[in-house]
């Protein structure tokens, strides 16, 4: 099935986890992908690599996804190989300090949402305007379900999806018009090397609480990635998928 074929795709935080997923499904339905990362350039390229060997077309980008110049000359690359992006995966992980609000600095808690907002508002203004112009492109936000239910020492995380879940529908609404969708995944507790620091009972809990009885794996998240990239999506937008095999339903 090549239902992308012809599409160009950005991945940021592309090199491991959701990304890396998400970045080989993408490819699996045709679409040349551009791997971001920042610091991780070996197992970006092994993502690179795989999608390769499977007879797909990838390549890295190296930005960080918060500084508007850095992202600009990486997408000056992809343009100059590939051409315009059509499909932004919005998924590089902000790292954020994990602790009881009462303990917690306002300069602890803006640290994360000036990270997790300055890189989506980065990465949409660079893409958008060609995607208006073509009035054709898929915008998709990974965010979390910590937006919605409240965890133990997640302020600072929860705070800014929330942020970025609202943040997609403005996106949404004003890009329409123009045939641009952008929509919104909210993973619950994914198998990552960001949740490695989660406790092995606290998994099998959360296990044990979801109706599906385990905890997901990037695939999982990247199967909602690809549809909203997919045609099949094109009448929907300013949504929130969750995909956390029913632990919150909505």
């Amino acid at each position: 099935m090549n239902h992308l074929q012809g599409k160009v795709a950005f991945v940021s935080g592309g090199g491991r986890g959701i990304g890396a997923a998400s970045a080989v499904a993408l490819a699996q339905l045709g679409a040349k992908v551009a791997v971001n990362y920042v610091r991780q350039a070996d197992s970006a390229q092994a993502v690179v690599d795989q999608i390769r060997e499977a007879g797909g077309e990838a390549m890295l980008a190296k930005a960080d996804v918060r500084d508007p110049e850095q992202v600009k000359e990486a997408l000056a690359s992809i343009r100059e190989a590939w051409g315009d992006i059509d499909i932004l995966v919005n998924n590089a992980h902000m790292s954020f300090v994990m602790k009881p609000l009462v303990e917690m600095q306002w300069e602890e808690l803006a640290q994360k949402m000036n990270d997790e907002m300055k890189a989506a508002f980065t990465l949409t203004k660079a893409v958008l305007p060609a995607m208006i112009e073509r009035k054709n492109g898929r915008i998709i936000y990974i965010s979390s379900d910590a937006s919605v239910v409240p965890l133990p020492y997640m302020a600072a995380h929860g705070s800014a999806k929330a942020a970025l879940d609202t943040f997609a529908k403005y996106v949404a609404l004003e890009s329409g018009p123009y045939g641009v969708t952008a929509n919104v995944v909210s993973p619950g507790l994914v198998e990552t090397e960001a949740s490695e620091v989660t406790p092995a009972a606290v998994k099998q809990q959360l296990a044990a609480m979801t109706p599906l009885r385990r905890v997901a794996v990037p695939d999982d998240i990247a199967g909602a990635i690809a549809f909203f990239a997919s045609e099949e999506s094109r009448f929907v937008t300013g949504t929130s998928m969750s995909v956390n095999g029913g632990s919150y339903m909505n």
